[in-house]
Parts: structure tokens; sequence; C-alpha cells
């Protein structure tokens, strides 16, 4: 089969999903949602092929789970897969999904700042509380993350867990994804008092959303099957990069606004536009 026939075969993700005001209305309130089936079951499974395989060949983890720190156990992390494979390309960039992220935030225009498979291995361990967006350096709060298992994911496994409202707080500190940032953000949660949410079991194909600085975590994987799930990350088109604060942020402005300084409009050839409101 050639290329262009592998193409031709896999579903264009284009059509748009019909959001409720109430579902725009809770993603803006507390900071995360879960939508049923933005991807039909026929349209993930011919995209988990080629991205599970992808994941599969560039995975340079060697130190099995116990050898590994948190961050380590927590998954297996491969980034911008759609820089690598033409069928991905069409999955990250599909407009269906950028249309939500665009509605969801209220923007006319979105951009994808990367994407990310996080495939939590069998016995693999759980992602510590955090804030997405200490990483990124962008002078926004319009920023979102698509987070679609690819598999059945059961309730053992469930959704992450979202602290509602907590993106209101805007940064709350620096400290990255470890032991010490769940320790910390747990104490900073219960403090005030947020309330959690888990959406438990997710089909493959349905999706959450949560805003850049919204507090999450996610449990282990106590199961005998990998956890596979695919992350895209959207700004709104407009957004001007910020001046890094810190290391984690020099890199991420290196790596996906390459040339680009402080006070310029963000977006490269790595961040396209994949919807723009007619």
């Amino acid at each position: 089969m050639t290329m262009k026939d592998m193409l031709d075969g896999l579903p264009e993700l284009n059509s748009p999903y019909a959001l409720t005001s109430e579902q725009i209305e809770a993603y803006r309130r507390d900071g995360h949602t879960m939508l049923r089936g933005v991807a039909a079951d026929h349209e993930v499974q011919a995209y988990r092929t080629v991205i599970s395989g992808l994941v599969r060949e560039s995975n340079d983890q060697t130190k099995p789970l116990h050898e590994r720190d948190t961050y380590g156990k927590a998954f297996i992390q491969i980034i911008n897969l759609w820089r690598k494979s033409e069928a991905v390309k069409r999955f990250v960039l599909a407009e269906r999904f950028g249309r939500i992220a665009a509605e969801l935030m209220g923007v006319d225009a979105v951009r994808v700042y990367h994407d990310q498979a996080l495939f939590k291995e069998p016995g693999g361990g759980h992602t510590p509380w955090h804030q997405d967006q200490i990483y990124w350096p962008m002078d926004t709060d319009k920023t979102i993350t698509l987070w679609m298992p690819l598999v059945p994911i059961t309730e053992a496994v469930g959704s992450m867990t979202f602290a509602s409202e907590s993106h209101r707080k805007g940064l709350i500190d620096r400290i990255e994804i470890s032991d010490e940032s769940h320790k910390t953000l747990a104490q900073y949660i219960e403090g005030k008092g947020f309330k959690l949410v888990n959406y438990g079991g997710m089909a493959a194909g349905d999706a959450t959303f949560h805003g850049g600085w919204t507090l999450h975590a996610a449990p282990g994987n106590p199961t005998d099957t990998m956890r596979e799930v695919m992350t895209i990350i959207y700004y709104a088109d407009g957004t001007k990069v910020a001046e890094p604060k810190s290391s984690a942020q020099r890199n991420d402005l290196n790596a996906y606004f390459p040339g680009q300084k402080p006070g310029e409009e963000a977006g490269t050839d790595l961040n396209p536009i994949v919807y723009r409101r007619q």
C-alpha cells in the first residue's frame, strides 16, 4: 500500500462536533470538561494503529519501571508525532478538534502548540499534581489541552483528576512535575477547598479538555494493558511570546517557537492554525 492509499483510507475528522451552551459554560466555569464521542470508534481505530506504532518506534526508554523517577514512571511521552507522520498530521491538525478548542475558549482561531502521546504502561505510576502552563512561554490564559484515549480506559485507570475552578488562580507555583509538586499542590488544593472531579472510565474517542492553568493529576495504571492517550495543546491565534521565566520555558521557546523573541506574535511552521471561525 502506498502512502497516498493509506492517507486516502483515513477519516478526515473535519466535520463539526456540536457543543452545547451548557458544555461551554461548564468548561469556562470549571476549567475542564469531558465530551463523549469526539471521535467515532472507527475514526480512532484508523489512527490508533499509526500512532501506537510510532510511539513504539520513538520510545527510547530502556530503564525498567522500578528504576525510574516519578516522572519517568508516569508515562511514555513522545512529542510532536505530527512532524514524523503524514497520517498523524491529519489527526493532530484536525479541524474538528481545533474548532472545539476555539469554541470552549471563546476565540476566533487556534494554533497547535504541540502534540504528545502519553502512554501509561501496565503498572505505571501516578502523574503528580501540576499546571501545564508553567512550561509554556505564552502571554495568555487562552490555552487548552485535548486528552483523548485511543483505547477504552476503565474506571480503575480513569481520566485525569481536575481541581475545578483552579484555573481562575492563574500561576500558582512554578514547581515542575515531581513528588514535590504533588505534595505542595495537594496541600494547596485542600486549603482552597477545590472540588475534585475524575470522569472515570472513558471510551476510545471520548476526550477531556482542560485549561493551561487548571490543576490536574492522574492515577497510576493498575491494569495489565497500556493506557494509550493522545494529547494536543492549542492556544489562541494572536498570542504573544512571553519572556521565559524559567529554564523549562526557555527550553520550550527554543523547541516550539524557534527563532522567536518575547513580544512577537507566537507562531512558526510548528504552530499551524487548525481552525478559524468564518
